[in-house]
């Protein structure tokens, strides 16, 4: 399976030979076709979308290396305005029916709750004088009256709690559900820059604030809005000059209200920011378990810790704060205003002017009127809160994908009868990433389908970002990945994986049975096809020795299992996988040595009839591959068969010698 590639615009290379420095990468000899040459007007156009260098986390071209602050240093991502509005609007359009319902219950409760301080009215002014008469209707009538209220209000009171508990409750699970699912849709570029306690936090802490606004502070909105409304209309018909005085004593407590949002709103980002941080730290010391046990770090650590979580203490304290200026303010209008119009009241009664039922009346809906001042409060600071969460939420949720699906996906050619693999061509690539300069200035290259190739190079010459680019975990900023001459930016999810997987050096597992983590390849397989993967990989006497066979739990990241079965494990996921094309990253690096070579006996097994490109840094793995290429700063420098290249005077054979002599 000799290797053909073609760089564009330099001339053929001898086999075995080294590759000048300065020429393009990816040159050779051979007998396949054309890399897919450009012409100038191809060569010109973009990448595709979301690829060029203004793409939110795209590949950076050398145009574009300015240093720029960079919005993942901050918890609130960029947020298109009105996307915090858009979102909640979303969230409770499909529940709009029920919603209805729920503040109807609620009209309804406010309703019996008003009508109390009527009936009072109504039994002094009428009631009493017609008992003196002998007449006991009306009494009896306003006490039945009180009861029915009494008694609805309660009714209605529960009827609000649980229709609004349900709407609160899908609220919830729907957006949870789409962190859950928009945070796994986004490229890995996003994941490597944002990190996974921040993301707990959002789907976590920012939710809950959300559910204390929908479960407790709308219900508090909602009741003080009524109350206002019917209280003032009820003032206003009883008396004109007490019902205007009320009114007209909100006016400071508007403007006492809109201070404290004004003041509230940046303390509330700063509270949550500060929330974050400690679930990021703590997430991140748990993570990092092994090695902070290692290097005895707890200490250091531990006073870490101390100051988020003192700054964490302060924030809270300030909202604190804030709430209690508030409700100090609003109790002073409030009980000045009360103490006025009750004063006001007595005054006119005492002249005449004004019935003693009509003032009792007015002092209960003054009193009610002014009682939901401290439940705004509690409303307002659940919405401060739940703003400043909701804001991190939909600026999360606005994310795009730096890597999107394409709309119209093509299908990959049908494979000829008996033809190995698929053809990959690099041409003409581009790419560097955001934290720094261009790690591939133009690479060109073609494997031939089904040719294993395996690609070494020191640390940085760009082996994993070459990985990396063929998995569409990232675009090039410039030029094109093919796959059978398809360009991967063209291939759905579904058709990509069946044509490329890879393999990385962790071999990450997940919590559940060990049958589980090899479906994952293949979800709809069968046991039977199960056990015939890891029997074909070798991993079928060791999964049989566990205490429940495929049945066993691997537990978190696989951790009931040594690194070189977790590697087997990922082998046989591949296999069942079946992909024209396999990555390996690395997959022999972390393991000794009778790990390695059961891991490389079962690459023999899972490597066979596909397309390979094997990332390695032990020379060991070198020997299974048809082809090597010795990349250095981004381009291939030395291209051949392993013996070529050992027989040469090039640094694939300065490497191999010095890894021949550390194990004499």
């Amino acid at each position: 399976m000799n290797g053909a590639t073609t760089g564009t615009g330099s001339a053929p290379a001898p086999r075995g030979k080294a590759v000048r420095p300065g020429a393009e990468a990816g040159t050779g000899t051979g007998t396949g076709t054309g890399t897919g040459k450009r012409t100038g007007a191809e060569a010109a156009a973009p990448a595709g979308p979301g690829t060029g260098p203004a793409a939110k986390g795209a590949a950076v071209a050398p145009e574009d290396t300015a240093p720029r602050s960079d919005p993942f240093d901050t918890d609130v991502l960029p947020t298109p305005a009105g996307a915090t509005g858009a979102l909640l609007r979303s969230l409770l359009a499909p529940l709009r029916l029920r919603v209805a319902f729920t503040a109807l219950l609620l009209l309804l409760q406010q309703a019996a709750v008003q009508a109390g301080p009527l009936l009072v009215a109504y039994a002094i002014d009428t009631g009493v004088p017609a008992f003196r008469r002998d007449d006991h209707g009306p009494l009896i009538a306003v006490a039945a009256g009180y009861l029915g209220c009494a008694a609805g209000s309660g009714l209605l009171q529960y009827g609000f709690v649980r229709a609004a508990a349900r709407v609160n409750q899908d609220v919830l699970r729907d957006l949870r559900g789409r962190i859950f699912r928009h945070a796994q849709a986004l490229s890995v570029d996003f994941h490597e820059r944002y990190t996974s306690g921040r993301l707990i936090s959002r789907s976590t802490t920012d939710v809950e604030s959300l559910r204390e606004l929908l479960g407790e502070g709308l219900q508090e909105l909602v009741a003080v809005v009524l109350s206002f409304v019917c209280i003032s209309v009820m003032l206003l018909w009883l008396d004109l000059g007490m019902g205007a005085a009320a009114v007209l004593s909100f006016v400071p407590l508007y403007l006492l209200v809109r201070d404290y949002r004004r003041r509230a709103a940046l303390v509330y980002r700063h509270r949550s920011t500060a929330i974050a941080r400690v679930i990021v730290k703590f997430a991140e010391t748990m993570n990092g378990i092994r090695p902070v046990r290692a290097f005895r770090r707890e200490r250091t650590n531990d006073a870490e810790f101390l100051v988020l979580n003192r700054e964490h203490e302060r924030r809270n304290g300030d909202a604190l704060l804030e709430m209690a200026r508030y409700v100090v303010g609003s109790r002073l209008v409030a009980n000045t205003a009360v103490a006025g119009i009750v004063l006001w009241g007595a005054y006119r009664v005492a002249e005449g002017r004004l019935e003693l039922g009509v003032l009792a009346a007015a002092v209960l809906y003054v009193r009610r009127l002014y009682d939901p001042i401290d439940r705004l409060g509690m409303f307002l600071n659940s919405y401060e809160s739940a703003g400043a969460s909701l804001e991190k939420i939909a600026g999360l949720l606005a994310q795009r994908p730096t890597v999107p699906e394409p709309e119209h996906p093509r299908p990959l050619p049908e494979r000829p009868a008996g033809r190995p693999g698929r053809e990959v061509v690099f041409d003409g690539v581009r790419f560097g990433y955001r934290t720094g300069g261009e790690v591939l200035p133009r690479f060109d290259l073609r494997l031939p389908a089904g040719q294993t190739v395996a690609v070494v190079g020191s640390t940085g010459a760009g082996k994993s970002t070459l990985a990396r680019l063929l998995a569409r975990f990232y675009d090039p900023s410039g030029g094109r990945v093919l796959l059978d001459g398809v360009d991967l930016r063209e291939l759905g999810p579904a058709e990509l994986r069946r044509g490329v997987v890879m393999v990385t050096q962790e071999a990450f597992l997940f919590s559940g049975t060990v049958a589980e983590n090899i479906a994952i390849g293949r979800p709809e397989a069968s046991r039977e096809e199960i056990e015939r993967a890891a029997k074909a990989i070798g991993a079928h006497d060791f999964i049989a020795a566990l205490p429940e066979g495929y049945d066993t739990d691997v537990r978190k990241r696989g951790g009931r299992i040594s690194a070189g079965q977790r590697q087997l494990v990922a082998f046989a996921r591949a296999l069942l996988a079946d992909p024209a094309v396999l990555i390996l990253d690395e997959a022999t690096s972390s393991l000794d040595v009778p790990g390695e070579r059961a891991v490389q006996r079962a690459m023999d097994t899972v490597l066979r009839g596909r397309t390979a490109v094997v990332i390695a840094h032990r020379l060991s793995t070198v020997e299974i591959a048809d082809r090597v290429l010795v990349m250095e700063g981004g381009r291939i420098v030395e291209d051949g068969t392993p013996a070529e290249l050992i027989g040469g005077t090039g640094r694939f054979a300065d490497l191999h010698r010095a890894w021949r002599d550390s194990l004499v």
